[in-house]
Parts: structure tokens; sequence; C-alpha cells
């Protein structure tokens, strides 16, 4: 391989060692700008995977050649030399010339030199770095570890998806429960609603049948004061033909001589003529409550004697202030105020 300048012969390596090459040969050597040829082109060492370049390490076993190849030199009396790549270099590594860099290097010297090699001339910062894929081993590592990401990450969103699916199941569980329970509640509640209604009506039944009962045993213990009558004057009617301006009693208009019944059993205690009420029979019964008979025709009852419901004690008659037959009905309670006959014979389950 040819270099830059003429260098001086190397001597061997048996004649470097042995000292047959005596010390005084070399001259002083004083590198400066003129003996020192600037290395052609631009390189950069491109590193690789794993250490150091191949292009240093080629070099540098280039300059250690040539180091032993001159020998050590001093500083001073010593002849300018290029240092370059020998040729046993190439010689002795063959694929030397085809690591990255290095064959830059031996093109720049074959330049030089004038050979016309035609090696490769582009410098090692224009140089592509060498391809940087993975080695088997790390690819498959690379696409282990990129499978378990991507298994854990499917793993994380099926966890995801689960616990959204069982969330919404137990929102729609929760909702069915809420809804099953105000149905039951609504349910009950119209059921509860109905069963007080249905108690509600029992209990008004059974009360109207208690009062029905009450009023028959009342009908069987009460009669009605005369018969084949017709309602003529009613109790509070307002008129001029009443002393005190208002009817104090019920008329029943019947023909002269139609019987008069005891309301209820009872006591007489008074029977004769009575102004303008005619002839009038007052009947005490248990309760204090008096019924008066009045403008009869007739009297077959008498003072202080005891009757029986339905008993006869007088017959219908047109004594007194009257317009025409009719028995005048008057009731006063205990305490002597006036009750209308009508609402207090009906009270009695008579039907008037």
């Amino acid at each position: 391989m040819a270099s830059n300048m003429p260098a001086p012969e190397a001597p061997t390596a048996s004649s470097r060692f042995s000292g047959d090459t005596p010390e005084a040969s070399f001259g002083e050597w004083n590198p400066t700008e003129e003996t020192v040829r600037p290395v052609r082109g631009r390189h950069r060492v491109v590193k690789q995977r794993g250490g150091l370049a191949r292009s240093s390490t080629v070099l540098g076993v280039g300059v250690i050649a040539a180091v032993g190849a001159g020998g050590i030199a001093t500083a001073q009396d010593k002849p300018a030399v290029s240092i370059s790549l020998p040729d046993a270099l190439t010689d002795s590594l063959p694929e030397a010339a085809s690591l990255p860099g290095v064959g830059s290097l031996i093109a720049d010297s074959d330049a030089d030199s004038g050979s016309g090699t035609t090696a490769d001339t582009a410098p090692l910062t224009a140089m592509v770095p060498v391809a940087e894929t993975a080695p088997s081993g790390a690819e498959d590592r690379s696409a282990g570890a990129g499978e378990a990401l991507r298994a854990r990450i499917l793993q994380q969103a099926e966890q995801q998806r689960a616990e959204a699916d069982a969330e919404a199941k137990a929102a729609a569980e929760k909702a069915a429960a809420e809804a099953a329970a105000a149905e039951a509640a609504k349910q009950q509640s119209e059921a509860e609603a109905k069963a007080a209604e249905e108690k509600r009506k029992a209990e008004e039944a059974a009360r109207a049948k208690a009062e029905a009962e009450r009023l028959a045993r009342l009908a069987a213990s009460y009669a009605l004061p005369t018969s084949s009558y017709t309602l003529t004057s009613t109790y509070g009617q307002a008129g001029s033909m009443w002393s005190s301006g208002y009817h104090t009693g019920l008329d029943f208009a019947a023909p002269t001589g139609t019987p008069v019944k005891a309301v209820h059993g009872g006591t007489v205690t008074s029977a004769g003529w009575s102004g303008s009420y005619g002839y009038r029979i007052v009947l005490e019964l248990e309760d204090g409550t008096e019924v008066w008979y009045a403008h009869l025709s007739s009297m077959t009852a008498s003072a202080g004697q005891k009757v029986a419901t339905g008993e006869t004690i007088g017959r219908v008659g047109a004594t007194g202030n009257v317009t025409g037959p009719h028995l005048h009905l008057e009731v006063h309670s205990a305490g002597g105020s006036g009750l209308d006959p009508l609402a207090w014979l009906r009270g009695k389950g008579l039907t008037v």
C-alpha cells in the first residue's frame, strides 16, 4: 500500500530487538506543518453496537504496526515520517479493507500514489451506519416483551370491560329490585286501602243491620196512633189558625170514630177536656216521654191506667179548635220540650 511520502525502510522485528540496527542510523524527527501532510477526506468513526467500531480497531492496529516498523522515535533529529497503513496490514488482515471507514483510508492512499485503485472514496461523515438491526435473540426478546405488553393491555381492557359489565348488571339488578319493591309497596297499599274500604263497608253494613234490628224490635213494641189517615199539617208549620203562630204537632185526618191506639206501653196521666185541644189523653212512656192525643170524639182510657202497645184508648173526632175530624198528635220530651212527631215515629221504626 502506498503512503503519502517515502518512509525509511522499517527494520524487522528481529533486528529491532536484537540491536542490529544502530541507534545512530535515525536522525532526529521534528514534525512540522510542511512535513506532516494532513489526511485527505473527512473521516468519522461510526459507532457500532457492542463496543468500539471496527475502523477504530483497524486504525489502532495500523498505528501500532507503523510504530513497530519505525521504532520508538525521539523528538530530536528524526526525519519527518508520515504514518500510513502498511501493505502488510491488508495482507495480514484481508477483511480490513471491507470494514466501514477503512476502505476510504486505503482509497485515499491509493489516490495520493496515483495507483488508480477504484476503492470506495466516500468520506466517513457521509457513510451510513451499519444497520442497527438487533440480533435475532434481541429481536425475539423485543417481540416477546411486546407480546407480553400487548397481552397485559388486552387483559386490563378485558378486566375493565368485565368490571363495567358487572357494574351495569348490578345497577340493573338494583333498579329492578327497587322497581319490584315499589310495585310490591303499591300493591300492598292498594290491598290495604281495599281491605280498609271493605272493612268500612262491612262495619257500615253491620251498623245498618243492627239499626234495622233495633228498629224492628222497636216497631214490634211501637205502633201507629191510627189507620186509614192522611197527613194534613206538619210540625212547625206557620199559620194564623194556631195561637202560637205555628203548628205544634202532626195532624192525621181520618173519619170520626176511627180508633186511636197507644203508640207504646205506658201510663195514662191525663184524660179529659183541654180547651182548644178538645178531648185530650196524655200517655207517659217508661222513659218519661209524653204523647198527647187531641180533638178526640171519645175516650176509652182513664187517668192512671196502664196500657200496652197498640191498645185502643180513644176515637178520632172534631172537638176543640178544628176545621174537620182529625187526630192532633204531639210529642214532648221528659224535659217538656216539643219534638217533631213525624221524626220521632220514624225513629221508632215506624213508616208514617
